[in-house]
């Protein structure tokens, strides 16, 4: 029994997303051997998911904290709005990259103060609120799509190389895309930010038990408004990589997005709860779920099995995380 078997048992812990999709891939590649592990393939999956990674990585924070914050995919609309708005305006190409950025840790910060100031009982409320003002704001400037943005926003999200180190590894269209880089860049920094800085062991401690977070002398309410300006920085990046990749920003732009954030926050092992997850555990979650509508897609398979899929993982994973609770209060 697995459970008998403490050194499977934190092995499982540790690496069993790892697995999962190492899993996922050999079955993949099982069916469509010819195209999967294609450069041209891999290279796909990675640009599709770049942006959805970035929206996870920031939900992870807020989920930490035994938090929700449904509002990022309409913070990703707006983000990407402007930014499109300030290209076509003849904006320098500098500050349009800072644009959804900017937008997006606005719109955290307003989460963040209004959820602590207004003192809700749940941030489920206030990001519900700002999901349906962001996404308004975003048809009034503008219900139609702004297209054809300068090259070097459009760098983000298309960029591949090629070469490394002056020899070609890949054939074109094939590479190593940019988003990736930015990706991988910016999960060691949230791992560092959370693991090797006080606040972010505050921001565990707080998802691990918010009450003696502040009998231990930790400014619960300043933490999470930090909390909040983060996610909704990842969520404006995600719109930057996405406008790239597209060449446009349109009003519909991010709809839904929220729930595959918190799925693969979910899907990678991060707790409901709070207090419990890992960087590397939100990149795997992002990579099961691109994994699964890449082989759906590959093998002709209707997308409205992805939603039944993706939904039935969810709850799985949910009910996995509930066994574990309940493991861990018997001993």
């Amino acid at each position: 029994m697995i459970s008998n078997n403490p050194a499977l048992s934190r092995f499982l812990e540790s690496y069993g997303i790892i697995v999962v999709v190492l899993v996922m891939m050999a079955i993949l590649y099982a069916t469509q051997p010819a195209t999967f592990l294609s450069a041209t393939n891999l290279s796909n999956i990675i640009k599709q998911n770049a942006y959805p990674a970035m929206l996870a990585l920031g939900m992870f924070v807020v989920i930490i904290t035994a938090g929700i914050d449904l509002s990022v995919g309409s913070v990703l609309g707006l983000s990407i709005i402007c930014l499109a708005v300030a290209d076509k305006a003849g904006v320098p190409w500098p500050i349009v990259l800072l644009i959804g950025p900017l937008v997006g840790t606005a719109c955290g910060l307003v989460n963040g103060l209004g959820y602590t100031l207004l003192k809700l009982p749940h941030p489920f409320i206030m990001t519900l609120g700002t999901l349906n003002i962001a996404r308004g704001l975003t048809s009034l400037i503008s219900q139609a799509p702004i297209s054809g943005l300068q090259p070097e926003v459009r760098y983000a999200g298309q960029k591949v190389f090629t070469e490394f180190l002056g020899y070609q590894v890949f054939t074109p269209p094939a590479g190593i895309p940019f988003s990736l880089l930015l990706v991988i860049v910016c999960a060691v920094a949230l791992w560092f930010f959370l693991n090797r800085t006080n606040m972010g062991r505050h921001i565990f401690a707080i998802g691990g038990n918010p009450q003696a977070a502040r009998v231990s002398g930790i400014d619960v309410d300043r933490v999470l408004v930090y909390v909040y300006a983060i996610c909704g920085f990842f969520a404006g990046l995600a719109a930057l990589l996405l406008a790239g990749r597209t060449d446009s920003g349109f009003p519909l732009a991010g709809v839904g997005n929220e729930l595959d954030a918190i799925a693969a926050v979910i899907i990678g092992g991060a707790s409901f709860f709070g207090g419990r997850g890992t960087v590397l555990g939100v990149l795997a979650g992002v990579l099961i779920m691109g994994l699964l509508r890449n082989g759906l897609n590959l093998n002709n398979i209707s997308p409205f099995w992805q939603q039944i899929l993706i939904g039935l993982i969810i709850i799985i994973a949910v009910y996995i995380d509930v066994l574990r609770r309940r493991a861990a209060t018997r001993r």
